[in-house]
Parts: C-alpha cells; structure tokens; sequence
C-alpha cells in the first residue's frame, strides 16, 4: 500500500473537470487501503487541514492566486511547507494533476529533489503556434524531463502530451475519466413538455468556445420557437452572454445559473433534452459523459480526444464554426422530436462504460510499475534537464541545482526526526460506524 499526496491548484470548492477527477480518484484509491493527502492552494477563508467524506485529508496552502485559480508560481517558496507535509504523512508518491497548475510543477520538482517517485496527470490540450503555449510547453518539458510515469485523460492528448514535452510514448499511459452513474440518474418528469431546452454547463472562456455559443444562440431561437437554453457556469465570457440576451430580447429564452456546485449538476441536467459542448480544445470532456448518462442527447465540436468519449449514437458531432453548429443542433431538436433517439436509455450503458474503481485500479498499476523504478542520481537528473534546450537546459539545471541545495539547507535547518508524524485516520473504525448507522436506518 502506498502513500499517496495529490497536488493541483484546482480542487474543491472551485468547480470543473480535474477537481472531480481528484475527488473521485482519491476516494476510490483510499477504498483500496492506500492513504491519500491532497495539497492545494487556499480558497477565501478555506485555510490549513480540512477532512472530507472517507477521511480524505487536505491541505489548503496558504498561495496568492493570480489567474483562474492558478497561484504565483514561486519556484522555491512552496518547498519548506511542501516538505514539512510529506513528512509528516510519510508520503512516498507524489502525483500532479493539470500543467496549468504551479503547485504540481514545483510539487514535482521538490519531490523528485527529495528522491521520491513522481507521476502526472495531463488533462488538458495545448497548441504549439502561440506565445502561451510555448511558454507553457517548456514549463512542461522541463517537469517532465525528471518524471517516472505521465498519464492522459485520452489517446489524442497523449499524443499531444508526447509532442509537446518530447517523451518515449512508453512513459505515457491513457486512463480516462469517468462517472459515478447512480448519481446522474435520467428524469424525464424534471424536463419541460412545451420545451425543447438545451443545457450547457461549462466555464465560460475563450477556450470553451463561448464566441460561438453567442453566434449561435440568436440563430436557434429564432428558427425553432419552442427551444431553450439553460446555461450554467461562470466565467469572463459570461458578460458576452448577458449582451446577447439583451440584444436579441431572449431573456425568457436564455437561463443564466451562475456557478454549479457538484451536487447540483445532476438536477440541472435532468432539466434539459440536449447538451451542448462548443469547446475548440478538449482533452476529455466529463460533462459529456454526465450529461448522457443523465439521458440527454449530445452535440459537440468535434475537436481533441472529444470523438473517443462517447458512441456514435449518443452524440452528433459538429466543426467548430457557426454555420456546421447551428445544423447539428437542429438536427438533434428534429431527433428528439420525431423520437429518432431515445437518451434515457444511455445511463446502462454509460454504466458499463465508465467507473472509478476501474480508474484507480488502473492508476495503481502505473503506482506498481514506478515504485519498481530506480530515483536516478543527481549527475542523472542534471544531464536530462541540460538536454531541454541550448538556453533553457542551462537555465533549469541552475534551478535544479538551487533547489537541492535549498532541500540539504532545510534539512539542516529542520531535521526529518524532530519533524512529528501525523497520526494515521481511523479508516477502519470510520467505515465500522458508518455500516452501523446505515444498519440502524435500515431496522428504523
């Protein structure tokens, strides 16, 4: 059994894709008898340790955030409290989740520093062409030059993940997302009889295709009176949003709900026939998956690992531009009309698709495969970082360098033996309690 620290900037309350992952993913893990600990940054007053469902214990550091919940990245200034938890909860493997997140590039770093095994978790897509991928792409390459295992969420992103950071495909494994079906129930009697309403659930940035969304909108409204829209998330797109609404008078038409709390997706779902994504990147799209497993039909953009999500006859697929768009919603309104697909029944086979336990056992193995890995020396890890670039390999060894120097300085400073052991969660005698209390409601 090991012990497991998560580490991503993005984790609850903050909302979206990898923060479920995380969740889902550490529960399930923790259900096999590891211990897992997630180290995030803080949100608002959500400051220092906090328990979750199962004993999951997370750390909410104290990190100035700078831009849609990513923190400063600070290189070294996350070290002395990075160690001080892992050390006090024994860890011994350290998984980053999201390249946005500089918490899981510095968690990396610091670990690989201390000789611990280290995997990531890549769930999004970049480009190459533009000034912020670029940057980006190096940061990557230069994390991932020092890795023992990568994971993607698809087959598309491991390609891209294995473009971008120039790895052997062999270090990359694909395990993808997944859901928990008895929570995304289908519920037609929750579904408008005098609507066709389409729901869209997503962060509304550029990224999310949100341009596109406000081009179409307007069009579908006007062609088919008896569609609406219900739109959930928030975001700096939002604004656009609003405009179009008040632009075209759509107010009855166009539901604006802000953002979503986890437990609430389920109910807003079930409120719609259709689920649109006009995302123009996307590595995996879990809103798909929980949308037709509450039975709604999908259309999409057909972009990224978004064709290895489904089956053909849950979604139907669209370029992203306005005009293919637009076809592929009226299309799916003229099928959920005639009744040419039935969505409800999706949630079987959803089901049988998708589950966390076949997640976590999948994660274990690659947990299996790096455990057996060798941590390489410190003339190793100065050569793979030298091989990033003629400039930037020079740059990162500095960093490399300073940062094992800075690991022998707290060391020193604060000896491993005088830092104390976190006492150990009673999973056992937790579970025990929650079967007695599920027993007595039962003979209640």
């Amino acid at each position: 059994m090991y012990n497991i620290a998560m580490v991503s900037d993005f984790f609850y309350p903050n909302m979206g894709g990898v923060e479920g992952h995380l969740y889902q993913l550490s529960l399930m893990l923790t259900q096999r008898g590891h211990k897992v600990i997630i180290i995030t940054h803080s949100y608002g007053n959500r400051t220092g340790v906090r328990y979750l469902t199962n004993g999951l214990k997370v750390y909410y550091v104290p990190h100035m955030v700078i831009y849609s919940e990513a923190t400063l990245p600070t290189i070294y200034g996350f070290f002395p409290i990075f160690r001080n938890i892992i050390l006090r909860e024994r860890i011994n493997i350290v998984h980053g989740h999201q390249a946005f997140s500089s918490l899981c590039h510095e968690a990396i770093l610091h670990a690989r520093t201390m000789g611990m095994r280290v995997c990531f978790t890549d769930h999004s897509l970049f480009g190459f062409a533009d000034a912020s991928s670029i940057l980006m792409n190096k940061v990557l390459k230069f994390t991932l030059s020092d890795i023992d295992h990568v994971i993607c969420v698809s087959n598309t992103s491991k390609e891209n993940t294995v473009l971008r950071a120039a790895l052997t495909p062999q270090m990359v494994s694909v395990i993808p997302n997944a859901v928990v079906a008895s929570q995304f129930k289908p519920d037609p009697s929750a579904q408008d009889k005098n609507f066709i309403t389409i729901v869209v659930a997503s962060r509304l940035v550029y990224r999310k295709g949100m341009d596109l969304l406000v081009a179409v909108i307007p069009r579908i409204c006007k062609t088919e009176p008896k569609v609406r829209f219900i739109i959930g998330g928030d975001g700096p797109k939002r604004i656009d949003l609003e405009q179009m609404r008040e632009k075209n008078l759509l107010h009855d038409r166009v539901e604006f709900l802000g953002s979503v709390m986890h437990h609430e997706v389920h109910s807003v779902l079930t409120k719609g026939h259709i689920f649109l994504n006009t995302s123009l990147t996307e590595a995996f799209c879990i809103g798909m998956v929980e949308a037709a497993c509450c039975g709604l039909l999908v259309v999409s953009t057909k972009v990224g690992g978004v064709p290895e999500v489904l089956p053909r006859h849950m979604i139907i697929f669209s370029k992203p531009e306005e005009e293919d768009l637009v076809n592929a919603v009226l299309k799916a309104i003229k099928m959920i009309r005639l009744k040419e697909a039935v969505p409800t029944k999706f949630h079987d086979e959803i089901k049988e698709m998708y589950s966390w336990s076949n997640v976590a056992e999948r994660t274990e193995k690659v947990y299996d495969k790096i455990w057996k890995l060798k941590t390489p020396p410190l003339m190793e890890r100065l050569r793979r970082y030298y091989g990033c670039g003629i400039w930037a390999g020079k740059i990162f060894c500095i960093v490399m360098a300073v940062d094992y120097l800075f690991w022998r300085f707290l060391e020193w400073l604060f000896p491993t033996d005088e830092i104390d052991i976190a006492p150990a969660f009673p999973y056992q005698k937790y579970r025990k309690m929650f079967q007695m209390a599920d027993e007595d409601d039962e003979n209640s």
